[in-house]
């Protein structure tokens, strides 16, 4: 087994939880985030439910001691929020003591700031700063500038992948010496552009999500944000810093098959998982959780199931389940929330339920873990599968 990659901080905000500590115990006790919309005017208000952060962007302006004329996005807020949390718990004081980086991952970037403002752009000289924040970039270098952090920026936007190939990134960057620490993660908030959107593409559920469910029909949108920091091992010894879990495998592969579909078979979803085992230097039978895609869409649920067929073998696939009945998909925070799940699944060796699940697939017979479950956990994998074929596999295992 590869050593990985010591995580020594996290931090999150989401529909089920303003921190780590609050969105455990949600899915501890089943305490799911998914409601009707509050905070974006929409006509799909009383139509759809979402994983909504019910906190305003006043709200999370006040938290951050921001001006009046500011120009932060929801996005760059709840990014800064989980990227401030996550330092703070690796106990960093100093940011620029080290070669430190910032890789952060988004979809949506300022869209929700962009809507508010782009009709007035050519008559109002004063708004052009708000549309300036609609770029992914501005939200990674917003974050950067609230942590102080002075080196390696850069941002990743792979769809719902996203945050997944962050991370990936940044274990890469510390195996190779480039950096000696590094936050990884990935912020989105809603708005009515992913709204629309979705609810063109005919994915949205009208009910709650209901993934590997034979009558799924299709996600809850959600918005959030979570980072983690990965550290040397010359630093973790130096420091004598605590480990919370390693960063073991990882991978990206393409479906190469569609957009905005999966192949049937999955072939992207079981090359990545399959490379994420050889980087890991894993075995699948080695797999204690599989923390799934499960977006409770017809295709992404079917591509998937076969994919762990394929790899795992016929009734050989580990406990699995989706964690998105709880907080709705984050679209490109998804993969950095998720993260932060399968940690706490390997440090409280547990298997959160996959909520909402009545009736199995036609086919194939996969049963998610549907109550929460005690059990020894030593690897959790990961699954995140974005738009475009993207399709990405992190292995997350107890630190020795």
């Amino acid at each position: 087994m590869s050593i990985g990659v010591a995580i020594t901080g996290m931090g999150i905000i989401s529909s089920i939880g303003n921190s780590v500590e609050e969105n455990y115990n949600a899915l501890l006790n089943s305490q799911v985030g998914i409601t009707t919309i509050e905070n974006i005017v929409t006509v799909h208000a009383d139509v759809i439910k979402v994983g909504e952060i019910k906190k305003t962007n006043q709200e999370l302006m006040d938290e951050l001691g921001l001006g009046k004329d500011n120009n932060f996005s929801r996005t760059a807020m709840l990014g800064t929020i989980a990227a401030k949390q996550a330092v703070k718990d690796a106990g960093i004081t100093s940011i620029n003591e080290y070669k430190t980086g910032l890789i952060s991952a988004t979809s949506v970037g300022g869209m929700d700031m962009t809507e508010r403002y782009y009709h007035e752009y050519f008559e109002n000289p004063d708004i052009v700063k708000y549309i300036s924040s609609h770029n992914a970039g501005d939200n990674t270098d917003k974050i950067a500038k609230e942590l102080g952090l002075e080196g390696f920026v850069t941002t990743i936007s792979t769809a719902c992948s996203s945050a997944a190939n962050a991370i990936m990134l940044g274990a890469r960057m510390i195996k190779s010496g480039k950096l000696d620490r590094v936050i990884v993660g990935g912020t989105d908030a809603m708005s009515k552009f992913t709204i629309n959107g979705f609810k063109t593409l005919m994915i949205l559920s009208d009910g709650y999500n209901k993934p590997f469910d034979d009558n799924r029909k299709g996600l809850n949108l959600g918005e959030a944000a979570a980072f983690l920091v990965l550290e040397s091992e010359e630093l973790i010894k130096k420091e004598n810093k605590k480990v919370l879990a390693r960063v073991s495998g990882y991978a990206n592969a393409n479906d190469a098959f569609h957009q905005t579909a999966s192949s049937e078979n999955g072939d992207g979803a079981f090359l990545a998982m399959e490379k994420a085992f050889k980087a890991a230097q894993l075995k699948p039978e080695q797999i204690d959780y599989v923390n799934v895609h499960g977006t409770a869409t017809p295709n992404n649920d079917l591509s998937e199931g076969r994919a762990m067929i394929r790899l795992f073998g016929e009734n050989k696939v580990p406990d699995f389940s989706s964690t998105k009945p709880f907080t709705g998909h984050t679209l490109a925070a998804a993969a950095a929330i998720e993260a932060v799940y399968s940690v706490l699944a390997i440090q409280n060796n547990a298997v959160f339920p996959n909520l909402n699940f009545e009736t199995p697939m036609a086919e194939f017979n996969l049963v998610p873990q549907t109550t929460l479950k005690h059990k020894k956990i030593e690897h959790v994998l990961s699954n995140s599968f974005g738009f475009g074929g993207n399709c990405s596999t992190l292995i997350f295992s107890k630190s020795e």
